[in-house]
C-alpha cells in the first residue's frame, strides 16, 4: 500500500520532475511545469470524458428519437475514436494522453446503437454492435498490425472533417440542430483543444496533433451552429407568442 501511495504523484508528473520539486525545491522548472500541466490536463479530460456523451444519450432516450442526428457522422466518429485509442494503446503512449478515448468510445458506440435503432431498426443496430465488438477484440488480442492501426489513425483527419461537416450540413439543411446536445458539443470542443497541448507534450505524434486540431475546428463549427440556431429558435418562439 505504501508503495502505491508513493507512486501517486507520478500520475501528474514524472520521476525527474518529482526530484526537482521535492529535492531541489525547483518549482519554476519550465519543462516540469509543462509535463505536470499536461498530465493533470490529461487526467482532467479523462474524468470529464466519463460523462461527456451522457447528456446526448439521455436526450435521445427521453425523446425516443434521433431526429437531426446524421448517422454516418456518428459512425465516422466511432471509427475516429476507435482508431486513435487502438493506435495509442499498441504504440504504448501514456494513458493520460489517450485514456478519454476509451470512455468516449463506449458512450459514442452507445449513441450510435441508439441512432441506428431509432432510424433503421433493432436488427441493424445489433449487427453494428456485434461487428464493433469483433474489431475491438482483434485489437486487444494484438491481431492487428501497428502499420494498419497507423493508417487508420492517419485516416482520422479526413474522417473527422467529413463526419463533422456532414453533421454541420444536416443542421444547415434542417435549419436547426435537432437532438444534438449543447453540453456534449461544448465539452468535446474543450477536450479537443486541451488534447492539442497534451499530444504535443506527451506523444509528439504529428498525426495525433493534427487530428485534434481538426477535431477542435469542426467542433467549433457545430458549437457556433448551436448558438446560432438557439437564438433563431428563441426568436421564432417569441414571434409565435406575439401572434397569439
Amino acid at each position: 500500500m505504501a508503495k502505491y501511495l508513493q507512486e501517486l504523484p507520478l500520475l501528474i508528473t514524472t520521476e525527474k520532475c518529482l526530484k526537482e520539486y521535492l529535492e531541489h525545491y525547483n518549482f519554476t522548472h519550465v519543462e516540469c511545469f509543462k509535463a505536470t500541466l499536461s498530465k493533470s490536463l490529461g487526467l482532467a479530460i479523462i474524468a470529464g470524458s466519463l460523462m461527456v456523451k451522457v447528456p446526448q444519450i439521455v436526450k435521445i432516450l427521453n425523446n425516443k428519437s434521433a431526429k437531426g442526428i446524421n448517422v454516418v457522422s456518428v459512425l465516422l466518429e466511432v471509427f475516429a475514436i476507435t482508431a486513435m485509442a487502438s493506435y495509442s494503446f499498441i504504440s504504448g503512449f501514456p494513458f493520460s494522453s489517450w485514456g478519454d478515448a476509451v470512455f468516449l468510445g463506449v458512450q459514442t458506440v452507445t449513441m450510435a446503437f441508439l441512432v441506428i435503432y431509432y432510424l433503421q431498426g433493432l436488427a441493424k443496430a445489433t449487427a453494428f454492435l456485434a461487428a464493433y465488438t469483433a474489431v475491438v477484440a482483434a485489437v486487444l488480442m494484438r491481431l492487428t498490425p501497428l502499420r494498419v492501426l497507423w493508417f487508420g489513425q492517419a485516416l482520422n483527419i479526413p474522417v473527422i472533417l467529413v463526419g463533422r461537416l456532414m453533421q454541420a450540413y444536416t443542421n444547415y439543411s434542417n435549419g436547426n440542430t435537432g437532438q444534438l446536445s449543447a453540453v456534449t458539443i461544448f465539452m468535446v470542443l474543450f477536450g479537443a483543444l486541451a488534447r492539442i497541448f497534451t499530444s504535443i507534450q506527451e506523444t509528439g505524434d504529428q498525426t495525433m496533433i493534427l487530428m485534434f486540431c481538426c477535431s477542435a475546428l469542426t467542433n467549433g463549427v457545430l458549437a457556433l451552429q448551436l448558438l446560432y440556431y438557439w437564438n433563431v429558435a428563441e426568436s421564432q418562439t417569441g414571434k409565435s407568442k406575439k401572434k397569439q
